[in-house]
């Protein structure tokens, strides 16, 4: 198969590695324009990028994909198919009709739940027991396209970057699997069911802010689910300290109101939340890097209450 490939973070990387190794051609890689990242604010490539000029693959980077000169650019080179992992761009209509195979996406839950742009994220905040991969036709709408494969995975104590390489490892092989199905037409296509749909939209810092009235089981699955950005947060003494890793726990002075610290060890401190305690783990100090809270309470007195 002629595959043009489209993506743009780690998350994308292992399937297009999997995708040459079986054998097809890669004739383009797209993935978004080098960014300025980091206080130094150097200009970057995506992870993708990297992983393609290893491979010695073609790299195109348009701004907008939509506009006609990066569509005349994309039709010039015939893909068969097309497969998009988290590119970060819409496909117009125009793109999505190029391909004689038409355009598969791999997405990180099992459609139709969690449509959208954080799917690992809110899979963790919202306790589920499992999510999967899905391998989707593209359509018009957003991750509305027939389902054409999926696999589960158990999310146990995974945090999103972890569970993002887990996904993108089984995505790898099922995508693969996938374009074989489609090429010799054994491939099925079920619409999806709009009734059970859910949506999760872009993370944003605020959405880290740990509120203390909630249980601690909540507060530790927003910790998991917001590493490794935005982070969930709290504030200590007036300055603010992201929490890498947590633990629910038990309360043993209930004396001590919601939210303050009510117990401290060497190697940890625990805050009282509405059910239960947040053992704080790992965090990482306003201005610091991230250290385990044993170095963190060598330098920093923290007080039951």
């Amino acid at each position: 198969m002629r595959v043009v490939y489209m993506g743009t973070p780690d998350f994308a990387v292992r399937p297009l590695k999997k995708i040459y190794e079986a054998g097809h051609e890669i004739v383009g890689v797209y993935t978004q324009p080098d960014a300025w990242k980091g206080r130094s604010k150097k200009l970057l490539p995506s992870d993708v990028k990297k992983a393609a000029l290893e491979l010695g693959l073609d790299v195109l980077q348009p701004e907008k994909l939509r506009e006609s000169s990066a569509v005349e650019e994309l039709r010039a080179l015939a893909p068969d198919i097309i497969v998009v992992a988290a590119y970060g761009q819409i496909l117009s209509e125009d793109v999505l009709n190029i391909p004689k195979y038409g355009c598969i996406n791999i997405h990180a839950s099992l459609l139709p739940k969690y449509r959208g742009a954080s799917p690992i994220e809110a899979s963790i905040i919202n306790g589920d027991e499992k999510t999967g991969i899905t391998i989707m036709y593209m359509a018009k709408g957003l991750d509305t396209g027939d389902i054409i494969s999926q696999e589960e995975v158990e999310i146990g104590l995974h945090n999103a970057e972890t569970l993002a390489v887990r996904l993108s490892e089984v995505g790898a092989e099922l995508v693969v699997k996938t374009i074989s199905d489609i090429e010799n037409g054994s491939a099925t296509r079920t619409p999806q069911d709009d009734s059970e749909s859910s949506y999760c939209g872009k993370l944003d810092k605020s959405m880290g802010q740990l509120d203390f009235s909630k249980s601690a089981v909540e507060l530790e699955r927003l910790v998991r689910g917001l590493y490794p950005w935005p982070c969930a947060y709290m504030t200590l003494d007036g300055k603010n300290l992201k929490i890498i890793d947590s633990e629910v726990t038990d309360v043993k002075d209930e004396s001590v109101q919601v939210g303050s610290v009510c117990e401290v060890t060497k190697k940890y401190f625990v805050i009282r939340c509405s059910e239960g305690g947040l053992k704080i783990k790992k965090l990482q100090p306003e201005g610091k890097k991230p250290m385990d809270t044993v170095a963190f309470l060598n330098g920093y007195r923290v007080r039951v209450g």
